[in-house]
């Protein structure tokens, strides 16, 4: 191969351009060269095409048809004759005009139901393969821990077991149907200061090992993952991009990965741009390359001609290029596009992107999804065989589409820039949802009014007196309010919209108020990307959280993270009483901005206490969520002791003790109680699923390998040390009983720390039990199992 054809196959081309869907797109794109020329383009041969579905709204089965013949052109009319490689966005379904939606990533983070998102995932990448498109830039495994960020929406949640089982599942399903997953932000995006977006990340190496890393190693070692993304992010002042240690050290010689790493949009050129740690772009190529990305995307700004020229001067060694060359014609062969005949078949005749069982499974993903915050009974709906009268319907989210994607859906991506344009696919909202849900019940359907009241921004109050007065002749009031999904300054949440508060965005607070004034009751549904500060709404276990105590609140809330297309029927399903909640918070609901940074994996010192006078618990914990029914948990048994580096057992019976069938999402937690450094209170150990009729009992035992139980000691290196951790399965993050049954062990309360609202929230937990770790320090290595196996034993 010529330097020339080397260095086309490491970039893309970005055919359309529509809108901005990418940071400083404008900017960066205007040198491109004009699509009409593309003999000229790929002259040499093309790595990657980029988004040439998901960048403007296109006729699915006609831009197949010019996809095909391009890549037999490609085929034919280059020297090498080889195909190129087509991504696309895929966090939500595919991001192209027609194609279902499915709930936006924090959505699956509280179904807590990895085999379910395996299964969208592979109905997502099923879609891809007939549209000739090879991989998917997805998923997202960013741990949350702030939620002003504005990219809350794109993660699974703030715990990393969760968003690594649930990420993995994911990169397995995807790859399953033959398309390759592409692993971002890697890594530490997240944690950016203050939640701004492409913000600085001050992170400490034990946090980035601990918190950030273990995600993307599980879907590395246990999915397979073909693809990672790096960060656009510098961390202590090194910016991802140019950085080996995490690129090439820890991702190839630690972990074994042997796939492509593609740049994240203009990540190359952003060295010289944004971090200024090179001095053009051929500095910031030569940077990238020897770091570990061997494609850059979204076009070759950086890795083509100014790459040459390090190359032809002598200060980059051509070797550098071969290495990313190999891997990537590697992957194009592992794809089958290396086969003559890859596109002898032709494109597909007729697609069908948003088929009914994509509609089942985005149904009962966002059913999984919806989390139940509080209710004084009024929830369901439906009761006693009968409906109330008359049921107003009021809020800026309440009868709108959009308001159930999160910002990288179609609709809220691209269809933005064309209004006019339909969606392509039915998605009711949460108004005709509730109309579907009281048709089905077979009872008498009430009379539904729907108001908006007033929009999800701006200051306008001119709809809140034409919304009270719909209140005031209701018998219950369902108020839909949120955000609004977008990017870069269009919306309220999404990629670039970050907010210095965690308040309801606009005067929907106001309006919330205004209604539960009427004394009417009301059902509060959160539908949005991020957890607000609502402490407002809830009530604590003494009917006061200490915020806003003096006024009304909402008699239920309910939280759904943009559950897309099947959204609006999944929380109407709730609302009435068709479905019980088995959602879960997969993110604390934040007690208020100024708490933020948070995360339930706090150590002691991380918590409340007599040596400060702020208090940073969450109103609502991790793990949290209401059912229509009850369960307990009975009979601990733990594994007495174990060998660090071998697999304890912990089993529990599990009962529904109310009067309706329930899932419950049963959760494992742990806590070392002493560590050469400070260790969580609470950390996630393993979680299940388990449906249960009325007063039926299952017997669940959960096999947790001691790798569960690793941190970065003093050396900064992963080990689990010998010593007693306490056990205990709970129904959310503070439900524990901080008594022990074994041994002589104390476990007493802590003292000297102010008690909290949720520590006495609704939820079963069993006992604490002390497990003694034996042995010597176990080192953990990339080898060891990561994930927790459940079976039913009873």
């Amino acid at each position: 191969m010529t330097l020339e054809e080397k260095l086309a196959q490491l970039v893309g081309y970005w055919l359309d351009q529509s809108g901005t869907v990418a940071p400083m797109q404008s900017e960066m794109a205007s040198g491109q060269k004009d699509p009409g020329r593309l003999a000229e383009i790929t002259e040499h041969g093309l790595g990657h095409y980029t988004r040439v579905y998901g960048t403007r709204p296109v006729d699915p089965v006609e831009r197949a048809g010019w996809l095909w013949s391009e890549q037999r052109r490609l085929q034919k009319e280059t020297r090498l004759g080889i195909p190129a490689l087509v991504h696309e966005e895929c966090l939500t379904g595919l991001a192209a005009w027609k194609a279902a939606t499915f709930p936006t990533p924090l959505a699956w983070g509280a179904s807590f139901d990895p085999d379910l998102v395996h299964e969208m995932a592979r109905l997502i990448g099923t879609s891809m393969r007939q549209l000739g498109i090879h991989q998917g830039l997805a998923p997202v495994l960013d741990v949350v821990r702030d939620p002003r960020w504005g990219r809350v929406d794109e993660c699974i949640g703030e715990d990393p077991y969760l968003v690594g089982t649930v990420g993995t599942a994911y990169v397995r399903g995807l790859q399953d149907s033959g398309v390759h997953a592409t692993l971002k932000h890697f890594v530490g995006y997240s944690a950016s200061t203050a939640g701004r977006n492409h913000a600085p990340v001050s992170a400490g190496p034990r946090e980035i090992a601990d918190v950030f890393l273990p995600p993307f190693e599980m879907a590395v070692l246990d999915g397979r993952a073909r693809s990672v993304m790096n960060s656009y992010t510098d961390i202590d002042g090194v910016p991802v991009a140019s950085t080996p240690a995490y690129l090439t050290e820890i991702l190839r010689e630690r972990w074994g990965f042997d796939g492509v790493v593609v740049a994240d949009y203009f990540a190359v050129a952003f060295l010289e741009v944004m971090h200024a740690v090179a001095a053009d772009r051929g500095e910031a190529a030569a940077l990238a390359l020897q770091a570990g990305i061997d494609i850059e995307l979204p076009t070759g700004d950086a890795y083509l001609e100014p790459l040459a020229a390090k190359v032809r001067d002598g200060s980059l060694d051509e070797a550098f290029v071969d290495r990313a060359v190999l891997r990537a014609l590697a992957q194009k062969d592992d794809l089958g596009l290396l086969d003559p005949a890859a596109f002898d078949d032709g494109p597909p005749e007729e697609v069908d992107l948003d088929s009914p069982m994509h509609q089942e499974v985005a149904r009962r993903l966002a059913e999984e999804s919806v989390v139940l915050l509080s209710n004084d009974g009024v929830l369901p709906l439906l009761r006693d065989g009968a409906a109330p009268a008359r049921v107003a319907v009021v809020g800026p989210n309440a009868h709108r589409a959009e308001a159930l994607m999160g910002c990288y859906s179609f609709a809220n991506h691209v269809l933005a820039h064309h209004p006019g344009l339909p969606l392509g696919f039915d998605i009711p909202t949460v108004f005709e949802g509730l109309a579907a849900a009281f048709d089905a019940s077979g009872v008498e359907p009430p009379e539904l009014r729907f108001v908006e009241g007033c929009s999800a921004e701006g200051d306008d109050t001119s709809g809140f007196a034409e919304a009270v007065s719909a209140v005031e002749s209701s018998d219950v009031a369902v108020v839909v309010v949120g955000d609004d999904a977008g990017l870069f300054g269009r919306g309220t949440v999404g990629e670039g919209n970050d907010t210095e508060s965690l308040e309801l965005p606009g005067v929907q607070r106001r309006l919330v108020d205004a209604l539960l004034a009427t004394g009417t009751p009301v059902v509060l549904v959160l539908l949005t990307g991020r957890p607000y500060a609502v402490g407002w709404a809830l009530d604590g276990p003494d009917g006061t959280d200490g915020l806003d105590a003096a006024g009304p609140r909402p008699s239920a809330v309910v939280q759904a993270f943009f559950p897309g297309e099947g959204g609006g029927l999944a929380v109407a399903d709730v609302l009435v009483g068709l479905v019980n909640p088995s959602g879960r918070l997969p993110v604390s609901m934040p007690r208020a901005a100024g708490a933020q940074p948070y995360s339930y994996l706090h150590p002691r010192l991380g918590g409340p206490s007599d040596v400060t006078s702020t208090d940073p618990t969450p109103v609502r914990p991790f793990g949290f969520g209401l059912s229509y029914t009850t369960f307990d948990y009975t009979d601990l048994e733990v594994s007495p002791s174990v060998v660090a580096g071998e697999a304890f057992t912990a089993a529990v019976t599990v009962t529904n003790t109310g009067a309706v069938a329930g899932v419950d999402v049963v959760q494992l937690y742990g806590h070392d109680v002493v560590g050469s450094v400070a260790r969580p209170l609470v950390q996630l150990l393993g979680y299940a699923r388990t449906d249960l009729a009325p007063g039926e009992s299952r017997r669940l035992e959960l096999t947790v390998p001691t790798a569960r139980l690793a941190f970065s000691d003093r050396r900064l290196v992963r080990v689990v040390e010998p010593g007693d951790v306490e056990v205990w399965f709970g129904a959310h993050s503070a439900a524990s009983r901080r008594v022990t049954s074994t041994g002589d062990s104390t476990g007493g309360a802590i003292t000297n720390v102010r008690a909290t609202g949720t520590a006495e929230l609704p939820g079963a937990a069993t006992e604490r039990h002390r497990l003694a770790v034996t042995g010597d320090v176990h080192e953990v290595t990339p080898a060891d199992a990561r994930l927790v196996s459940v079976r039913v034993v009873g």
